[in-house]
């Protein structure tokens, strides 16, 4: 029987974001299992949920980028001692250095274990190579281990877990295909997404890096090859962005696929999105760590392509190699995304990822029990 430990986690906030549903994520599991899990951030609108889960927060701002923020080094040792802690398990570069630091004032008796999870590929530093000094160091992907070892050589494998982040299939359920009310649904709220062809997904943040115009330049192509594709991008149009949302706007006009596409702000209902869709786009310009819209979509039996590169080219390799497609080749990426809409893969029965994720990063916390 597990022994009952208290683990605090440290990040920058609770936002929203990937990094912090797996937090909530964990602190359940710990919860669950009959631990005490302590989660440190300058908080956010997912702190009800993350104490929703039986969870405790503290309220301290380890994520400023400002010179005050080293106030907190002593707060932070104060808590550990305070709470008996075993394990502080840091989940991004500013408040693992605060962390360390504060780990490093306390007696080598009383000191917790010291645990990292590397969930983006951060540009290599030595202010980034706090992520690789963790007692265990977990990487949400093989792709980031590799990026580790590559950057930070002198890292001990043994140290080294890789641990993919999960999703809870029962919150992607397989949807009929096509689903016909979830695309009503749509289209009646954006008419540009209505008719009787494909439609295309992309969601993500309004950043050149999400490959919106590789989408853009899609939807012209399948348009001008007679499909009546549409384009829905949910997270596109986000507050000062205006600047990169006309620019959009302007290169779809030129395209003349202007009247088949939809920018709009993110959707609280994805798994929907997904439903509504024919086929799901993951065209991230820059290598991803993970792919968590890959796992999503294919829970939902929805096709996806994507450049195979990445955690997004890892994911698809492993579950849907159709759909891998070589980086920045548009002319493949019509190809495959053609093939896709008109000859969609058998759905992929999909794994309970989150409860593996959970139960491997527990065991992870159980190895120290060992030392």
């Amino acid at each position: 029987m597990r022994r009952p430990l208290t683990v605090v986690q440290l990040l920058p906030a609770l936002s929203s974001g990937g990094v912090e549903r797996s937090t909530i994520e964990i602190a359940q599991a710990l919860v669950d299992a009959g631990h005490r899990a302590i989660v440190v951030s300058a908080g956010g609108r997912l702190v009800p949920a993350l104490e929703a889960t039986g969870a405790s927060h503290v309220t301290l701002d380890i994520g400023a980028k400002s010179l005050r923020v080293l106030r907190h080094v002593r707060a932070l040792r104060r808590l550990f001692a305070e709470t008996g802690a075993d394990i502080v398990h840091a989940r991004s570069r500013l408040p693992a250095w605060i962390g360390w630091w504060a780990l490093r004032g306390m007696p080598a008796g009383r000191r917790p274990r010291f645990v990292t999870t590397m969930h983006g590929l951060n540009s290599p530093s030595r202010y980034s190579a706090i992520m690789a000094r963790g007692e265990r160091v977990i990487c949400v992907s093989e792709t980031v281990r590799d990026y580790l070892l590559r950057h930070y050589p002198g890292t001990p494998r043994d140290r080294l877990r890789v641990i993919p982040r999960g999703i809870d299939p029962t919150k992607f359920p397989a949807a009929p295909r096509p689903d016909a009310v979830a695309r009503a649904e749509v289209a009646s709220r954006w008419p540009a997404l209505g008719g009787d062809g494909p439609l295309l997904l992309l969601p993500g943040r309004g950043t050149r890096l999400k490959g919106h115009h590789d989408a853009i330049a899609l939807l012209a192509d399948l348009r001008g090859s007679g499909l009546d594709a549409r384009l829905w991008m949910p997270g596109a149009r986000e507050a000062g962005r205006e600047a990169y949302l006309a620019e959009l706007t302007c290169a779809a006009e030129a395209a003349g696929c202007s009247d088949a596409l939809a920018m709009t702000e993110p959707t609280d209902a994805i798994a929907r999105a997904y439903a509504a869709s024919d086929l799901v786009l993951q065209l991230s310009r820059k290598p991803e760590a993970f792919g968590r819209t890959v796992l999503e979509a294919l829970s939902c039996a929805r096709p996806v392509v994507g450049w195979a590169h990445g955690g997004v080219g890892e994911l698809l390799a492993q579950l849907q190699p159709q759909g891998a497609v070589p980086p920045f080749d548009l002319a493949a990426l019509a190809q495959t995304a053609r093939a896709l809409v008109t000859r969609p893969p058998r759905a992929v029965t999909m794994p309970d990822t989150l409860r593996a994720m959970q139960e491997a990063t527990l065991a992870v916390y159980d190895e120290f029990d060992d030392n």
